[in-house]
């Protein structure tokens, strides 16, 4: 049986080819979701091809539910949103992605079951399936090309699952192993590098020093220095002398 785990159950309507089955599987796995029920796939059920294209994701087909109707799948589900690009007259809300995650997120926390519909390849949901729905998904597409392939429908809706989920971490560096330098060290390098071009004759005229010595330490501050950088750093300096006073 499907695990526990609260989640939606995404609901593949009349999906057409195995291969399709299979990478939907695969997408929705990738962000940790293995609920999908399938309404009377064109070519039958077990298939082969959906195995073979699940790879590392089978265990979703080996546990999918299959349904002859629509109606049968979403049937213990207390809201349900349906998945289209096009607009087919039905007075619903339509939700983005990510504002219709943020919503299942809210009712399966107050104990809903939620399930999310995606129509087969060819023409996506048609109308009597739509009518199902409690609200729809639409997907900000490009206007002249608005069909999505059901696995990258799959994979969107997935992902937008996950983001609000978990804590996404939006931005990171990566430290190979070291440490980022800290202020005293940065203000050490500023100190060094103003008093070596100081020396120099670097600051001048003379009524402009202080503003181009405060602009020099403010770009220090910008930068995001490792203690590597700033050892670097000074050993440039420190080579920058030696080889002005050798005279080379």
């Amino acid at each position: 049986m499907p695990t526990e785990t609260p989640q939606p159950a995404f609901v593949l309507v009349n999906p057409q080819m195995g291969e399709n089955i299979g990478a939907a599987a695969r997408a929705m796995w990738n962000f940790g979701l293995d609920r999908i029920r399938l309404v009377a796939p064109r070519d039958g059920w077990p298939n082969q091809s959906a195995v073979a294209m699940a790879t590392g994701a089978g265990r979703l087909l080996d546990e999918a539910q299959v349904m002859q109707t629509t109606a049968e799948a979403v049937a213990d589900c207390t809201f349900v949103m349906a998945t289209t690009a096009r607009n087919r007259d039905l007075t619903k809300p339509i939700y983005a992605p990510e504002q219709a995650m943020k919503i299942a997120h809210e009712r399966i926390a107050k104990g809903e079951k939620v399930a999310i519909l995606f129509g087969p390849e060819r023409a996506g949901l048609e109308n009597p399936d739509i009518a199902l729905a409690n609200a729809i998904i639409s997907v900000p597409v490009n206007p002249k090309f608005a069909s999505l392939n059901l696995a990258q429908c799959v994979l969107l809706t997935a992902y937008e699952w996950q983001r609000h989920a978990v804590e996404i971490t939006q931005e990171t560096v990566e430290l190979a192993g070291g440490q980022w330098a800290t202020q005293t060290e940065v203000q050490k390098l500023s100190d060094h590098y103003e008093e070596r071009m100081e020396t120099a004759g670097f600051f001048f005229p003379e009524h402009k020093a202080d503003s181009m010595k405060l602009n020099l330490r403010n770009l220090w501050s910008r930068m995001p220095l490792t203690q590597a950088d700033v050892r670097m750093l000074h050993g440039v300096m420190r080579q920058m002398v030696r080889w002005k006073e050798r005279g080379d």
